[in-house]
């Protein structure tokens, strides 16, 4: 049985993480896979929306009703567009959102996967309206922007 509290354990593993993330190098044909990967994803859900007649009714998983309902009592009242790289990163609100994603690990295929995202979803997806998330991140936005009407077409 260990005796050390769940923040030492934490602060261990974190080191650990950290010492072996130093000898790691990025490889360019990695990252140019993820990149190729990540752009289909989006190009493919900007076609979807276009497509279907009202995507308050789109079904992105099998848990969207799970997603939408975490999220709101989450967020409830968090604007989601457009939304700032400060309401999805900065440290206070990388707090908030962790516990959320994490309720997902085992349900969302691919649920940390990197996934491009609009920040403004009355724009289409550019080097100026874009954020990497976790693909996890992005079905809980995206569920919730179709099912509050945001992302039909006017």
């Amino acid at each position: 049985v260990s005796t050390q509290s769940t923040g030492e354990q934490q602060s261990k593993m974190a080191n650990a993480s950290d010492q072996y993330a130093e000898g790691v190098i990025n490889d360019p044909l990695v990252e140019t896979g993820w990149a190729l990967k990540a752009a289909h994803h989006s190009e493919v859900y900007a076609s979807l929306l276009k497509a279907v007649p009202d995507p308050s009714k789109l079904k992105l998983t099998r848990v969207d009703d799970e997603l939408y309902t975490s999220f709101r009592e989450a967020f409830p009242s968090l604007p989601l567009s457009p939304l700032s790289e400060e309401d999805l990163k900065s440290e206070d609100s990388k707090a908030k959102w962790r516990p959320l994603l994490m309720l997902f690990q085992n349900k969302i295929e691919d649920f940390n996967f990197a996934t491009l995202m609009r920040l403004d979803c009355t724009k289409p997806c550019d080097q100026h309206n874009s954020i990497i998330v976790p693909r996890v991140q992005f079905y809980l936005i995206e569920v919730a922007r179709n099912r509050e009407g945001l992302n039909s077409r006017k």
